[in-house]
């Protein structure tokens, strides 16, 4: 019979994977490509979302989607959140798994499956998803009842994005309509989201588009109290427009994800006021090739960093560098070149990049290293990673 080699990692292997980072080692010891959290940016950076909210009287809500990290949602319910976003079904498991009791699906449904699943955990959480059409109703009110569960549906409004969500407060409430037929499904409000928003660069800009888009929804809420139904929740907002969400006036609660971490394209936008955040995501990476004479070449590229919102920078001295550049990503490969003639990394040497979209590059990696004061304190598993359904 033919004999199988065990599985790299298991007990009889005779060539175990060590651990990418052990938790009291310096950060100089893990090994590349790692994902990075500076654990005490990371922390000043939930207390001074939440402190905002608070102070403007909002329900904080992160999102998930953008770090699939069970770990990272309990520290900001610990800090007064009242639940966490996830944007598809399967995504919302491990954070249940993890004991995260409120969690709003902020997407629309399809298959009866996802509705299944979803009525499911509602078994174990509060669980609330979007609709922007009554198939979708019908869908959930049949998994809720044949689960034995209640769950809640925001009906989701287009306020700009062009995507997802009804035109008008007469479409809500043909829907509004439609889930008071059910006793499985409870009306909780509207979910009013522009994504468009959020990378607008100039402050004056977004503060205008976001504007805009509130005045949209209060519209909507204003034409509905008229007709006798109450919007007790108005969710939305992102980490881009959260300070003009949060003054509003019209959103009781707030959804920002990328906060937390502060990843490279939202760096570039123009900030103002006390919401400005820091970056605590990093992707430490080695340089593993000096032999061009003019360009480096690092352990990290398009299989551990998304790219689809520009290339990473790197990250130098507590700022983005002025000397060096990441000019391309290959695979497994990232070009560094020098600016104005500065020199090039030695071979060897481990440079940390901000990632140009935090949400995809999470997905890419099974864990995040904390480390605080140049030495690791963490290994959180990013266990929804590949939960896309």
């Amino acid at each position: 019979m033919k004999q199988h080699a065990p599985p790299i990692g298991a007990a009889a292997d005779p060539f175990p994977l060590a651990p990418a980072a052990v938790p009291g080692a310096p950060l100089a010891s893990v090994d590349t490509p790692a994902l990075l959290l500076d654990l005490a940016a990371f922390e000043r950076n939930l207390d001074r979302m939440q402190a905002a909210a608070d102070a403007a009287g909002v329900q904080l809500r992160p999102h998930a989607k953008a770090h699939k990290t069970p770990a990272v949602a309990l520290a900001q319910l610990a800090r007064g959140a009242v639940g966490i976003c996830c944007q598809k079904a399967s995504e919302a498991i491990p954070f249940v798994q993890a004991g995260v009791a409120d969690i709003h699906v902020s997407n629309q449904l399809a298959a009866p499956a996802k509705a299944q699943l979803l009525a499911q955990l509602a078994r174990r959480a509060r669980i609330s998803v979007c609709v922007d059409d009554a198939t979708q109703v019908r869908a959930l009110a049949g998994a809720a009842q044949a689960a034995g569960s209640e769950l809640g549906v925001f009906v989701e409004i287009d306020v700009g994005q062009g995507r997802c969500g009804v035109a008008d407060a007469d479409a809500v409430l043909r829907l509004v309509e439609q889930i008071a037929q059910h006793p499985q499904l409870g009306f909780r409000g509207l979910q009013a989201y522009h994504g468009g928003v959020q990378h607008l660069r100039a402050h004056a800009e977004r503060r205008s588009r976001a504007r805009q888009a509130a005045e949209r929804t209060g519209q909507v809420v204003a034409t509905l109290a008229q007709a006798g139904v109450a919007c007790a929740t108005v969710t939305g907002g992102g980490s881009g427009s959260v300070e003009f969400d949060l003054a509003s006036g019209v959103y009781t609660e707030v959804q920002p994800g990328s906060y937390a971490f502060m990843d490279r394209d939202y760096g570039d936008n123009e900030y103002a006021g006390a919401l400005r955040f820091e970056h605590a995501l990093f992707l430490a990476t080695t340089v593993m090739s000096a032999a061009s004479g003019t360009h480096v070449v690092a352990d990290a590229g398009l299989k551990s960093l998304a790219v689809d919102s520009g290339l990473p920078a790197i990250w130098q001295q507590d700022a983005p560098s002025g000397t060096l550049r990441y000019a391309e990503a290959n695979d497994e490969h990232g070009i560094i070149q020098a600016i104005g003639g500065a020199a090039l990394p030695p071979l060897g040497s481990v440079l940390q990049l901000v990632p140009g979209h935090c949400d995809p590059s999470f997905n890419l990696h099974d864990e995040l290293v904390g480390f605080r004061g140049g030495v690791v304190e963490s290994i959180w598993p990013i266990s929804a990673r590949g939960l896309s359904r």
